[in-house]
């Protein structure tokens, strides 16, 4: 990092030289000002204050510092000149420049003019030495300095504007530079602790307001007990304040994400102006809007008496970039304290809680799972979960919900083997089961039995109509789903049978939104602002349009869900009397050669659509933490 802003501090004075020096040294000669003027601004810009010095009637020793103490106490990246005009009177001449200071560290351009007055020395034209040369305002017994102001880190907040987070104890190490007597000393100690840059630390000192409290670094509660007694070896120049900040994710934790304070290592991945006492996102929104939730420091270029340390005047000031914003969610708080409770058991499960009626995330709760990369991303095959998408397809091809079908233990179609633990090939009262009891029951062979009643592209349309493989996205990684392409029977029957899908729990809880709406949304997790890039120039893709289900087959879909839960294997979803819709899948597959059971629940109760996954050989699993979940949410509203 260190190397990196010396060569670029090199270059900017490399290539303001380029464009200065032929002006400046072709137009003038003696015994005119002009090679006084030329040769004090070049070597003030190039870094050779002696040669600039030699060209003042002041001092030399005096005029070098001068000139080196402006470039540290503004941490000038580059200063740059253009001369505006030259007059000349007798022995007296005055010279117009413009002048650009590089403020660094993404800082502004500190632009003024100011005027150098000559006068003819033994012959010789020299500049009438003074501080008001480097600047009109500076006076002697002044210096210059820098004051930053860092803008607050804005909160996320819930759908109520609740925040999302917790307070949290930073640990700023840093120096008042007035009463620090070996600055060298303590920024190699940091450095040596954290990887910063020893110039740019002690640049930071150098150029900050005497009297005030500079932070150098931040540390988190943990980093900082681990190093507390190698900064006490520091010394009485190293101070260390507290600050408390809203950086602890309350849950959905994944989703908000966790906030840390800057390291050496997260500065070189940014690439920005962040500073000691910045905070950066290291995951879910936190990071997706890192840059719309931290604005950009403020500063100011101050004057100070060296005796009093007291601020003289302001010659300068650019306020932070205005445009932060809190980041408002969907999430509501209540009902993501009942997904918490329900999940709360030791099975690893996740469950996703959507609006029906607007596709919005009202939370994402997981137990030893993780909330973004499984609940949003996860690549799950949902097994007959999925047989009520087909539903939507196989009834519109004309299937009747009370039609006959046998449930067997096992079943071929076209090739294809699928099997069934609790075959039914009739019920008690001797008949074979209906295709209601057959969905409800979730049993593969009689699902699977029915592609020959579809053809591949319905049941892509009806995938589709539920947004399973479409192109819609959230801030955070998210999965819609895919469906391979379904040529023979065996291929059909294994989509109709959830085995060679693939969906996220999101995506599933969308589909029972879809259900419990009459019309399948988008999701949403966040509603303002628009998109985590509000500063591209990309325009964000517009969000899928909303699909209404076809009413005459929706009532009917509905009753395949009810039929989940008054009597199939969802039951454990819905205490005696209460409306709950859903069904349930249970799902053994291979993945990298481990065998993994998951258990899965999808289904509403009034406005509220989940999907619940549980990795569990226990095929009720789900439907018991659906029904805690429906239970927890209802007594909360």
């Amino acid at each position: 990092m260190a190397l990196a802003v010396r060569l670029r501090r090199g270059l900017s004075a490399g290539l303001s030289l380029a464009v200065v020096v032929p002006m400046l040294v072709a137009c003038f000669a003696e015994p005119s000002p002009h090679d006084a003027v030329s040769e004090f601004l070049v070597g003030w810009q190039s870094g050779d204050y002696a040669a600039a010095a030699d060209r003042t009637d002041g001092d030399p020793k005096v005029v070098r510092k001068a000139l080196e103490d402006a470039e540290l106490q503004l941490d000038a990246a580059s200063i740059r000149f253009s001369l505006k005009g030259l007059s000349t009177s007798g022995d007296n001449a005055d010279a117009q420049f413009h002048v650009q200071v590089d403020l660094g560290d993404n800082s502004p351009i500190w632009q003024y003019d100011n005027d150098l007055p000559l006068h003819l020395v033994d012959g010789r034209w020299k500049v009438r030495w003074s501080p008001s040369v480097i600047h009109p305002e500076l006076h002697q017994g002044q210096r210059f300095a820098v004051k930053v102001t860092p803008e607050e880190r804005q909160p996320i907040e819930d759908r109520n504007g609740d925040p999302l987070q917790r307070e949290s104890t930073l640990y700023l190490a840093g120096v008042y530079p007035a009463r620090v007597k070996d600055p060298v000393g303590v920024c190699e100690r940091l450095y040596q602790l954290t990887g910063f840059a020893q110039d740019r630390l002690l640049s930071r000192i150098r150029s900050a307001p005497p009297q005030e409290f500079v932070p150098l670094v931040t540390f988190g509660a943990k980093k900082y007990a681990q190093l507390l007694d190698r900064l006490e070896e520091i010394g009485p120049d190293l101070t260390i304040e507290k600050a408390s900040q809203p950086l602890g994710p309350a849950q959905p934790v994944d989703i908000v994400g966790k906030v840390g304070a800057i390291t050496a290592e997260t500065m070189q991945q940014l690439g920005g102006p962040q500073r000691a006492g910045d905070t950066v996102g290291q995951g879910g929104l936190q990071k997706a809007y890192q840059d719309q939730l931290t604005g950009s420091t403020g500063t100011a270029v101050i004057t100070y008496d060296l005796k009093t340390g007291e601020q003289v005047a302001e010659l300068a000031q650019w306020p932070g970039r205005t445009n932060t914003t809190s980041v408002r969610t969907t999430i509501d708080k209540g009902v993501q304290q009942s997904a918490d409770f329900a999940v709360g058991g030791g099975t690893p499960a996740v469950l996703v809680a959507i609006d029906g009626p607007s596709g919005e995330i009202r939370a994402v709760a997981s137990q030893n799972m993780n909330q973004e990369r499984d609940a949003l991303a996860g690549r799950f095959p949902p097994g007959t979960a999925f047989s009520i998408v087909a539903a939507d397809g196989l009834l519109a091809a004309g299937l009747d919900p009370k039609q006959k079908l046998p449930c067997p233990a096992d079943r071929t179609v076209g090739g294809a083997r699928f099997q069934h633990a609790q075959a039914q090939t009739q019920t008690p009262t001797g008949q074979a089961p209906t295709v209601t009891a057959d969905f409800a029951q979730g049993c593969a062979t009689a699902l699977a039995s029915l592609s020959r009643r579809i053809g591949a592209g319905a049941l892509a349309q009806a995938a589709s109509r539920f947004g399973i493989g479409g192109d819609w996205q959230l801030p955070l990684r998210s999965f819609s789903g895919s469906v391979p392409a379904g040529g023979g029977d065996a291929a059909k029957a294994k989509i109709i049978a959830g085995q060679s899908v693939r969906v996220s729990p999101l995506s599933m809880a969308l589909v029972a939104g879809a259900l419990s709406s009459g019309t399948w949304r988008p999701p949403t997790l966040v509603t303002s602002p628009a998109s985590p890039d509000t500063s591209s120039d990309v325009t964000p893709a517009e969000p899928p349009r909303p699909v209404a289900l076809d009413p005459e087959t929706l009532p009917k879909l509905r009753a395949l869900m009810r039929a989940g839960v008054t009597s199939g294997t969802a039951s454990a979803a819905a205490a005696p009397g209460e409306k709950v819709y859903g069904i349930s899948a249970a799902v053994s597959y291979t993945e990298k050669k481990h065998q993994r059971n998951l258990s899965w629940f999808i289904g509403w109760q009034g406005d509220l659509a989940v999907a619940v996954l549980t990795e569990t050989p226990n095929p009720a699993a789900s439907a018991q933490i659906a029904g805690q979940f429906f239970r927890s949410a209802r007594t909360a509203a």
